[in-house]
């Protein structure tokens, strides 16, 4: 794409949730830089400071697991941040992400091999195991995924967990997905970043569609040296609290129990929420 087509509007938009144009986080390129905003310590963009992920780790330890030794699933785990720890206070985890660079950098960073195990896969997609205590899906990745995505998602879920077992997911407030798909459009420059390790400028334009309930955020990023644009879409789905508790009933769970995110003071804990629900 140039800027002409751009300026034109020649480029057909693509259907709300197809996932054609969903930004490619296991692409090499993207996963390598998105490992490097996960590792930083001055943002929270990919992952919390290692001080807050201690705070969230020690909540589960005592408050989900009761500080006995469990079995934990950690659904997009990253780098392994939450999982290293886990097993260090003496849990058994299994990590599952499609992010290339962050599952190759659990698995060379691993203190606890005999303890904590990563798989690259796809959520929609992988083989979860069974047998488990608890399962995680932490910062907001649940919005990321379609109806039927994570319906399938929650049921294979249930499915995996002992009889008992809970799940804890971090999701987005309803509030919150609405107020990024009606933020106003924006641009920056930068010499390296997310989207390309070469200067660029990125144009950043959202959209809020009430009847489906998603925020569309559309990045166009042009290269510096030859004016090519190249674009990536992202889409999240609005939930309502009544909406989270129908999903976790219909996917085999009991009642979920829906509070406030983490009280660790980030920017981003009020636009959080915690759902916890065990499996019956």
């Amino acid at each position: 794409m140039t800027i002409l087509d751009l300026i034109k509007a020649t480029t057909p938009r693509p259907e709300l949730w197809s996932g054609v144009y969903k930004i490619p986080w296991d692409e090499p390129g993207f996963s390598r830089r998105m490992l490097e905003l996960h590792l930083a310590q001055d943002h929270d963009w990919a992952s919390r400071p290692f001080a807050t992920i201690d705070e969230h780790v020690q909540f589960i330890h005592e408050a989900l697991a009761e500080r006995q030794p469990c079995r934990i699933l950690d659904l997009g785990c990253g780098p392994g941040l939450y999982a290293f720890r886990l097993a260090a206070l003496g849990h058994e985890c299994v990590g599952i992400d499609f992010s290339p660079a962050s599952i190759a950098y659990a698995k060379t960073s691993n203190p606890l091999p005999d303890r904590c195990r990563f798989e690259l896969g796809d959520l929609r997609k992988a083989e979860f195991g069974s047998g488990y205590d608890i399962t995680l899906m932490i910062y907001g990745e649940f919005n990321a995924f379609s109806l039927d995505e994570i319906r399938d998602i929650l049921a294979r879920v249930c499915t995996s967990l002992k009889p008992g077992g809970r799940m804890l997911i971090e999701a987005h407030t309803p509030e919150e997905i609405a107020r990024i798909g009606r933020t106003a459009k924006s641009w920056y420059s930068a010499e390296s970043g997310l989207f390309s390790e070469e200067p660029h400028v990125c144009l950043i334009e959202n959209a809020w569609h009430e009847a489906e309930r998603t925020a569309e955020s559309t990045f166009y990023v042009i290269d510096g040296a030859t004016g090519e644009v190249t674009m990536y879409r992202n889409t999240l789905l609005q939930y309502t609290l009544e909406d989270y508790g129908k999903l976790f009933r219909e996917a085999g769970f009991a009642e979920v129990e829906i509070t406030a995110a983490w009280s660790d003071g980030s920017p981003k804990a009020e636009d959080q929420l915690l759902l916890l629900a065990g499996r019956k």
